[in-house]
């Protein structure tokens, strides 16, 4: 059963309430991995609404009641904050994996006066993101620098996977890029590239198209937006 299908079902799981925090979180976490033996859970943590706990597998967050009876898939929302308080815990755990991030394995273009930078999963194959790509000199003008992620939406083994393989593993992998979504042919080359790494990671963060855009701050912005949506986006942090 998908988390996204699930709005609230009971787990039929019971166990005493534990006082002891750790060992409370073992119980939940066993409850859920019982219930679905598959999935791997990054964290536990109380939710702000009492008797709730907050769990987050991947780009999912969930909630659990105390006694492990109930799951609970939604959005919890702060109405005097006007704050969507279940996106914020999103938020925080995509900027733990973007930083997990090593320099040398996005491609980054970037003017002299950058302030600001977005993450971006990308395909070579994908008429929004060479749409994007044409906006990069405008985005850099505005100090707005731009870190290209892999993402072949039809695998890493498919011809664009390969062909993004070759990008990543020209000496000159800016301009290797730009030419590749032009649809210019791009030297075959082999390397320890960060393509299968960059594509499972965006499995994990939650990437569902490209172009897909994040902010320093965890924030995602779906889909293709023009310079003064994106820099307008970033002044909101």
């Amino acid at each position: 059963m998908k988390f996204c299908s699930v709005v609230l079902f009971g787990l039929f799981i019971s166990f005493s309430v534990l006082a002891d925090d750790a060992a409370l979180n073992e119980e939940l976490s066993a409850a859920i991995s019982r219930f679905l033996p598959d999935v791997e859970i990054d964290s536990i943590q109380p939710a702000p609404i009492k008797g709730l706990y907050q769990i987050i597998i991947g780009p999912d967050v969930i909630y659990m009641t105390r006694d492990g009876g109930y799951v609970v898939k939604g959005e919890i929302l702060d109405i005097n904050e006007r704050r969507n308080l279940t996106e914020d815990v999103r938020a925080a755990s995509r900027v733990k994996l973007l930083n997990s991030i090593e320099n040398d394995e996005y491609i980054e273009f970037t003017g002299e006066d950058a302030h600001d930078a977005i993450y971006v999963f990308t395909d070579i194959d994908c008429g929004y993101c060479r749409k994007l790509h044409r906006d990069v000199p405008e985005l850099n003008a505005r100090g707005i620098s731009v870190r290209y992620l892999a993402y072949p939406r039809a695998g890493v083994d498919s011809a664009a996977g390969q062909e993004m393989s070759n990008v990543w593993c020209s000496e000159d992998r800016q301009s290797a890029l730009t030419a590749a979504k032009n649809r210019e042919s791009i030297e075959a080359k082999t390397c320890d590239d960060p393509v299968a790494k960059q594509y499972a990671l965006g499995q994990r963060i939650g990437v569902r198209g490209t172009p897909s855009i994040y902010l320093e701050n965890g924030r995602n912005l779906p889909g293709y937006m023009p310079p003064d949506e994106i820099e307008e986006q970033l002044k909101l942090r």
